[in-house]
């Protein structure tokens, strides 16, 4: 289930570029998440699932979409601006490193023998695969400002432990058998009114940068769809049955899966280091399992 939240993530991103461009990464985010928000309410009413959440967890949750879905998704956003997407996205991939250590620490679980060697390198795979997956001549022009290195490095760190933090807190509630929809559910209300309220209170990232079309509205709504909706609801679900560690480590993958699809759909074969981080996570992902 983890490994298919990734591979939603994967596509959902194909689709989000030209939205994301359109609209504003924050304008973005939140028309993403007002979509995934509907849908997910009407799921839980359709299948009565809402009536299964309890106050207790219901705070918890909402506490968990604040740090993991509204911090940490716009210290990731501020960490893109200044580092650009490559190298945010290589520190961001720490999450994964965060979760087994917040795991052990809180969860008492533990990593080690084969577990340990396929874990390490399934998200140096990963860091690879996003460190060296492009060209030169590919590189986007934020790749080349040196400025705010230092705080650009502090948000992406913020972002990884925030992802990491929303994860762990979710673990408990899943293993008592919380509804994994009704929970993506409540969460992704969370990130929007904060979103929504970054919006009302005037400040100037949060408007779209041009008005929403249909075309965009179709973009927007298939990416939530399969991001956030399904993929979300994988993740929560897998926390289930499967260790917070594990479960982090291999939705942390999408950044690999990613690389055939564009593929695909440019034509143009990945740079050396993308087969080697890619070949990298494979072997991790098997000797995992």
């Amino acid at each position: 289930m983890a490994l298919l939240a990734a591979a939603c993530w994967a596509f959902g991103s194909l689709l989000s570029a030209q939205a994301a461009t359109h609209l504003g990464a924050f304008a973005f985010t939140r028309y993403r998440m007002l979509i995934a928000m509907s849908l997910l309410w009407l799921l839980s009413f359709a299948t009565g699932s809402w009536q299964s959440l309890q106050l207790p967890q219901v705070l918890l949750l909402i506490l968990s979409g604040a740090i993991g879905i509204f911090i940490g998704d716009t210290a990731l956003f501020a960490a893109m601006n200044r580092l650009g997407p490559r190298r945010a996205g290589v520190l961001f991939a720490t999450h994964a490193l965060f979760s087994v250590l917040l795991a052990y620490l809180f969860l008492g679980e533990t990593l080690w023998g084969m577990t340990l060697v396929g874990s390490g390198l399934l998200v140096g795979g990963v860091m690879i695969a996003i460190a060296f997956g492009k060209r030169r001549e590919e590189q986007h022009q934020w790749e080349a400002s040196p400025a705010a290195m230092k705080s650009g490095v502090a948000l992406a760190l913020l972002s990884a432990l925030c992802q990491a933090v929303s994860t762990l807190m979710l673990k408990p509630l899943m293993s008592e058998g919380l509804d994994a929809i009704a929970g993506s559910a409540v969460r992704m209300s969370t990130g929007f009114v904060l979103h929504l309220l970054v919006l009302l209170l005037g400040l100037k990232v949060a408007r779209s940068y041009l008005p929403l079309t249909w075309r965009v509205f179709w973009l927007v709504a298939v990416n939530a769809s399969l991001s956030m909706v399904l993929g979300m609801t994988l993740i929560l679900q897998a926390l289930k049955t499967g260790d917070a560690g594990l479960v982090a480590l291999f939705s942390s993958v999408s950044p690999v899966l990613i690389l055939p699809m564009l593929w695909l759909v440019y034509r143009r074969r990945p740079a050396w280091g993308a087969w080697l981080g890619a070949l990298l996570t494979v072997a991790g992902t098997a000797l995992l399992l």
